[in-house]
């Protein structure tokens, strides 16, 4: 498994036990915009800092960041997907996405 590089929005996640890198791509970032149907990325930017996350949102995130790091990996998949510290575990893995990826006001609310 490949290292996460911070300065390339890169993160790491463990997910079913198993290590894995995310990355909001600019093309995650459009997968995200049409899924949430967010006009822009500075739409998408907002309404993650006004702390509006559901589990449907955070199945989204979490796998675009997934797709964009280069894996092969469906929605359908991370939803069966387990982290530590359950819900709250993978609040935890969204917030470090969107840090890394919108800088530390996303990742805030």
């Amino acid at each position: 498994m490949s290292v996460a590089n911070r300065q390339r929005g890169e993160v790491e996640a463990v997910l079913d036990g198993k290590p894995w890198v995310l990355c909001l791509t600019l093309g995650a970032l459009t997968e995200l915009e049409a899924a949430l149907d967010a006009p822009d990325l500075m739409a998408l930017a907002r309404r993650f800092e006004a702390g509006q996350l559901t589990a449907a949102d955070a199945v989204r995130v979490i796998g675009a960041g997934l797709r964009g790091a280069g894996n092969d990996i469906d929605d359908a998949s991370v939803a069966r997907m387990r982290a530590d510290g359950g819900a709250a575990g993978f609040v935890a893995i969204v917030a470090d996405l969107l840090t890394a990826t919108f800088g530390a006001a996303a990742g805030d609310g």
